[in-house]
């Protein structure tokens, strides 16, 4: 009995790490617009770096010189995804946004394919169809049209997810390294790429922190705290005592948590096409991660450094 309750506290805390991921799209809808897209992430990323920071030397370990040239370059792609994807939640809906950046869980062993020469089963491929075929649909709501700007920056997001995600597998896969460190330095790296641009773009970090009423100062911490460092922690905590596999099952259940806040929270509207795209979508993405999981399961692969969404 205490093992169940043990396993089903882990299970309930990488639930509500997904629940929170696919919150996050609603959330920064709130608080966003196209000239506060730097200065919000400046402090997003000043606040969770100060945090994580704090954590680091609570405990007392040094960061490594490895893990800071490291973190620096990852940190770099990382800053690439959020400008994408925040920028593209400016100009979509949160429902859109959260079910295409989906796309990343086809896009990444398609690219690690592409770099370690390792072939896909063919029915990857074809999940991979069943997917993108679903953002069409969802995009267009069933009517064949150009995508909206927002759609199209959210799936550039998937893209660089991906390169990220490959990136650490390939950079950090002979050497050890401290997922805390990595991470603390990755988000240090974009506080400080996005304070900088905030000082030629956009609106300042001031003006940014005197538009926000008690309301959104709410939404804002809940998006460092929960979105971010909440979720970077439980992650590190639940790898060791579940199994890859059972945590990469329940985050991923991100954009169905996505699907569900857009749609009842935020009245996104989605006619009978769109549902379509929305259950192609989560069943190719799926369908695409067991295959993934299963062809991963032959190959020793190092452990990746989880990165809050």
């Amino acid at each position: 009995m205490p093992a169940l309750l043990s396993r089903f506290r882990v299970d309930l805390l990488l639930l509500l790490v997904a629940a929170s991921w696919g919150s996050t799209y609603l959330v920064a809808k709130e608080l966003v617009t196209p000239q506060s897209v730097v200065a919000l992430l400046a402090l997003r990323m000043l606040l969770a770096a100060a945090v994580m920071a704090a954590i680091v030397a609570v405990q007392r370990q040094r960061i490594t010189a490895a893990e800071l040239r490291l973190g620096v370059l990852l940190g770099m792609v990382l800053a690439a995804v959020f400008v994408f994807e925040t920028f593209g939640i400016a100009h979509t809906s949160a429902t859109n946004a959260g079910l295409i950046i989906s796309l990343t869980i086809v896009f990444t062993p398609l690219l690690e394919s592409a770099v370690s020469g390792r072939r896909l089963p063919g029915r990857f491929f074809i999940a991979a169809t069943i997917a993108v075929v679903g953002v069409a649909l969802l995009a267009g709501n069933g009517v064949f049209q150009v995508p909206s700007l927002g759609d199209v920056l959210i799936l550039i997001a998937a893209v660089i997810r991906a390169v990220h995600v490959t990136s650490m597998f390939a950079l950090s896969g002979t050497r050890p390294m401290n997922s805390l460190h990595l991470t603390t330095v990755q988000l240090a790296t974009c506080a400080m790429i996005f304070s900088a641009v905030s000082l030629f773009y956009g609106d300042s970090i001031p003006h940014f922190l005197g538009r926000l009423d008690p309301g959104r100062w709410a939404l804002f911490l809940y998006l460092v705290l929960a979105c971010t460092v909440f979720a970077f922690l439980v992650q590190t905590w639940a790898v060791r005592r579940t199994s890859p596999s059972r945590v990469s099952l329940l985050l991923g259940t991100e954009p169905i948590w996505a699907a569900v806040v857009g749609i009842v929270v935020a009245r996104d509207a989605v006619g009978l096409a769109g549902y379509l795209g929305i259950a192609l979508i989560l069943a190719g993405t799926a369908w695409g991660r067991s295959i993934e999981e299963r062809r991963r399961r032959e190959v020793i692969v190092p452990e990746a450094t989880p990165v809050p969404g």
